[in-house]
């Protein structure tokens, strides 16, 4: 038997012509989207002063299991798509398992990660539309430059609100953006009212991706040529990146091969969302059981410690109210690192396939994720994105399991992307100034105080 290449690659014409929708096949679907007025279910033209039309239909499908993927959009894909599913030989042998590690590295591109698969397509909607412009937020930085990419691309203004600590932490990931033409704006800021608000309630924050969402959607609804985007957590965002899991599942099937486990980072559901989708399509219908394991920070656990409840998607409350795991949108999370992953709830599909026991949580302190992200780089020879490295970690006890076991699984998980502007936390951790912060259940009921009274 012909030993699996390191990296295997489809060709351009094997990339995915349409994206998967893994709610048409789900047995039964999230709760609504509320209006955060009348408490009313929410309809797709309610979502249209706010999203693009074309993304806000995409949001509220549940009946089409493919939707094809604009030829602009493939064009554009094509010049960082395909990317590789590689096998981890190197870690497996240090780590003297018998399993198979295989990971779908999505960090070959300028933006460094997987959030450029759901920019591209927001941005073609909506200069499809005919709009000028796009606001939104970003954490870590990988979303803000992602779309600051594909805004670029498609010719869109762009104007990206980003959480104050990250935006302190990673200045080169402004600088990026900037390059691309994007407008950059530290949040929480004086320049909206939300922002206002907040920032007089909670003096000196570093901020939240929740912070940054309300300030985008309130800069958005100025102007009637500007959207909002999100990229995270949404139903379209899921859709989008459903072409990095059905790109696994094609190179996995070239090489005889399926995961008997998939291990992905959480924050708002993104990756983990688009890494599992073709799979979980197995799995709901009884073709194959995977597991699917998601791992997110000990200081922002809302799988692992949230409650399943109604709540804002953001801190000003004035998006739509989502049935979802949530630690509260007042909940402010600690400056940790893996700043992608620092938002307050789940992706309610995400939500509620874990609520329905089709998906695993566990949850790890930094300080532990970023011994499995040096274990990696040593190996592999990647530096990864520290939300990245959350996967690696779960991969990592897998491979584990199967040495104590002695059974030879197949594990996949998901890269997200490249940790180079992630330095400075490299250098905490190396120097053994790295601090782990989990909350207190006092903690958890200041935020879960904030959640809405619902009848």
């Amino acid at each position: 038997m012909a030993k699996v290449p390191y990296k295997t690659y489809l060709t351009e014409t094997e990339i995915p012509k349409q994206w998967y929708n893994v709610r048409a096949d789900m047995k039964e679907q999230h709760d609504p989207f509320l209006h955060p007025g009348t408490g009313e279910a929410l309809h797709a033209q309610d979502l249209y002063p706010i999203f693009c039309e074309e993304l806000a239909k995409q949001e509220m499908d549940t009946t089409n299991h493919y939707i094809d993927i604009p030829e602009p959009v493939l064009d554009y894909y094509r010049t960082f798509r395909p990317s590789p599913l590689i096998r981890a030989y190197n870690l497996e042998k240090a780590l003297d398992t018998p399993a198979k590690i295989y990971f779908k590295f999505e960090g070959n591109n300028t933006s460094g990660s997987h959030k450029l698969n759901a920019a591209a397509a927001m941005a073609y909607y909506a200069k499809a539309q005919g709009l000028t412009s796009l606001t939104t937020e970003t954490g870590a930085g990988q979303w803000g430059t992602a779309l600051s990419m594909a805004c670029s691309f498609f010719g869109l203004d762009l104007a990206v609100y980003m959480v104050k600590v990250s935006y302190d932490q990673k200045p080169f990931r402004k600088a990026v953006m900037e390059t691309f033409g994007a407008t950059i704006v530290p949040s929480p800021s004086d320049t909206t009212e939300v922002g206002r608000a907040i920032l007089a309630a909670n003096p000196g924050t570093g901020g939240s991706l929740g912070c940054a969402i309300s300030e985008a959607i309130e800069v958005s609804m100025r102007d009637d040529n500007c959207r909002y985007a999100l990229g995270s957590v949404l139903n379209q965002v899921l859709l989008h990146q459903s072409i990095i899991g059905l790109e696994s599942k094609a190179a996995m099937e070239k090489l005889n091969e399926y995961p008997d486990v998939i291990v992905g980072c959480a924050g708002g559901g993104s990756n983990l969302g688009g890494l599992m989708a073709p799979f979980m399509q197995d799995k709901l219908l009884g073709k194959a059981d995977p597991r699917i394991v998601a791992v997110e920070p000990a200081s922002c656990p809302s799988l692992t410690r949230g409650k399943y409840a109604y709540d804002f998607c953001d801190t000003g409350k004035i998006t739509p109210l989502a049935k979802m795991y949530t630690l509260g949108s007042g909940f402010m999370p600690s400056p940790n690192h893996a700043g992608g992953l620092r938002y307050h709830g789940m992706s309610p599909t995400l939500s509620k396939l874990y609520h329905d026991g089709y998906m695993e949580a566990i949850s790890v302190e930094q300080s532990t994720v970023f011994e499995a992200a040096t274990l990696f780089a040593n190996k592999e020879q990647i530096l990864p994105a520290p939300e990245s490295a959350h996967a690696i970690y779960g991969a990592i006890q897998e491979a584990l399991k199967c040495k104590e076991s002695g059974e030879e699984k197949t594990i996949l998980f998901g890269l997200t992307g490249t940790g180079y502007f992630d330095l400075k936390a490299y250098a905490q951790f190396n120097e053994g100034t790295m601090s782990d912060y989990v909350p207190t259940d006092e903690d958890l009921e200041r935020g879960f105080s904030s959640l809405p009274k619902m009848d």
